[in-house]
C-alpha cells in the first residue's frame, strides 16, 4: 500500500518538532518538512499564511498526512492517519 504523503511545518528549535521527526524516522515514514524559522522575507510570509490556513493558531509542528491536519506531536493521531 502506498504511504500517504506527509508534510510538516516545523521550527528548527522546537522539541515537539524534533520528537515528531524522530518518531517518523523510527517508523520509517518518509516525510517532507519546512523549518519555518530558517526561512526569510516573502518565502517565510507565504509559508506562514499556508500554515495559518491549516492551523489558525499557527503553532508547530503542523503536520499534514494525506488530507488530515494534526497539530503538535500527537503520536496516536499520527499513527492512525498513517495506519501504522
Amino acid at each position: 500500500m502506498m504511504q500517504k504523503p506527509v508534510e510538516m511545518y516545523t521550527l528548527s528549535t522546537c522539541s515537539h518538532c524534533k520528537a515528531t521527526k524522530k518518531f517518523l524516522d523510527d517508523c520509517k515514514v518518509q516525510y517532507d518538512f519546512t523549518d519555518v524559522d530558517l526561512l526569510e522575507g516573502e518565502e517565510r510570509k507565504a509559508i506562514l499564511e499556508d500554515v495559518r490556513k491549516l492551523n489558525p493558531q499557527c503553532s508547530f509542528p503542523t503536520i499534514i498526512i494525506g488530507d488530515k491536519v494534526i497539530v503538535g506531536f500527537q503520536e496516536d493521531q499520527i499513527r492512525e492517519a498513517l495506519e501504522l
